[in-house]
């Protein structure tokens, strides 16, 4: 690739940055001892979610790619898409929260310079951090 040209990131790994977003917003240890018994009330009680907007923003990607990877997590069941007027608000499921924390290591070890440089103008986030 040639110097200072913008590297191409795959879906994938959009959803990973998608999910932990969503994560984070539950503000909770990701990894903690018997959190799949918490995960129902945690959900119920925070999980707001964010909106189609906020995802495309997190993940600094176009329309089309944005639709992509919501439309997958909801295909497979990691969130829920919700319509809001003209806007959608997306939640993410017990199974994406424990998809994020099955695969994160797995998607550190692929995209790790993805990463880095997707979170160049700010600070890695916590979930990356504790991975490494």
């Amino acid at each position: 690739m040639p110097s200072g040209g913008r590297r191409y990131k795959s879906w994938e790994l959009y959803v990973c940055i998608a999910l932990n977003r969503l994560v984070q917003e539950l503000d909770i240890d990701l990894y903690q001892e018997g959190l799949e018994d918490k995960l129902e009330a945690i959900l119920e009680e925070r999980g707001q979610g964010l909106t189609k907007f906020e995802i495309g923003n997190e993940i600094k990607s176009n329309h089309h790619m944005t639709n992509k990877v919501i439309s997958h997590m909801e295909e497979t069941g990691m969130v829920s898409v919700e319509s809001e007027g003209r806007s959608y608000r997306i939640r993410i499921t017990e199974d994406g929260v424990l998809h994020a924390r099955k695969f994160n290591s797995f998607y550190m070890m692929m995209y790790r310079d993805f990463l880095v440089d997707h979170y160049k103008y700010r600070s890695l986030p916590a979930w990356f951090k504790q991975e490494e």
